[in-house]
This record gives structure tokens, sequence and C-alpha cells, in this order.
């Protein structure tokens, strides 16, 4: 049996008629919150829990250049991934996508990604290829 104590985590006289919360599920506003607790876990894997310097300004740069690097992270895999890729955490997509060793070619103006033909994950890395150059360039 599952108990929920609903009124400890709002405030019915002060909720907003344009809250959405689903009272028929509980637990919808701590999986929200897990979402936020995931980038935040993200965001520390990708530099942001490691301030390597003794200056207030250097490392106020090594953050906004850690912060920049979660938010090309993440844009990469809501843009470019799908399935378990998508979703993992950097770690995961370092080994799996990052640190793969291909190689590019150049032949009648065109340019070929070479990858290995036993790595696991080649195919979701053509698969995020294709779907980079379907997105139309900015301007």
């Amino acid at each position: 049996m599952r108990l929920h104590s609903l009124l400890p985590y709002t405030d019915l006289v002060t909720l907003p008629a344009e809250n959405h919360w689903d009272w028929a599920d509980p637990n919808d506003p701590h999986r929200q919150h897990a979402v936020v607790e995931d980038r935040i876990k993200a965001l520390k894997a990708t530099g942001a829990s490691y301030l390597p310097f003794h200056s207030f300004d250097a490392n106020a740069a090594w953050l906004e250049l850690a912060l920049a690097a979660h938010d090309i992270t993440v844009w990469t895999q809501l843009l470019t991934l799908d399935g378990e890729h998508q979703l993992c955490e950097p770690k995961r997509l370092r080994y799996r996508i990052l640190h793969v060793a291909g190689h590019l070619t150049r032949h009648a103006r065109q340019v070929t990604l070479h990858l290995p033909a036993d790595w696991p994950w080649a195919a979701a890395i053509l698969q995020a290829f294709k779907r980079l150059r379907a997105i139309p360039a900015g301007g």
C-alpha cells in the first residue's frame, strides 16, 4: 500500500489557477524534480564540479565553459540522437559516441566519415550525422 502526503508540498491557498499539476499522479512533481537533478548531475560531469584555479575570475570563466559544454551536449542529444543515447549520462555518451576512432576522407568534393565496422554504436553515430545535416542552417 502506498501513501502520499500532498499537503506539505503544495499550498492550496496560493495555488495558481494555471497550475497543471496532475492530481491523479502524486509523483508528478517528484519526477519533474528528478529531471532537474539529472541535469545538475550531468552538468557536474561536464566540468562544473571541479574549479581548478585559485582565482575567482578564472573559475568563473571555467564555469561558463562548463555550462556551454553542457548546453552543447544536451542540445546535441535532443536534436541528433534517439533512444537511450538521447537520455544517457555524459560519461556513457563520451564512451559510445565521442571517443570512436573514425577518420574523414575527402574525394570529389565530398567528405566521408569512416567508422570501425565492429563498433557497436556506429549506426547511432551515422544516424546522428544524418539528422545534423537535415537541420536547416540558421541565418
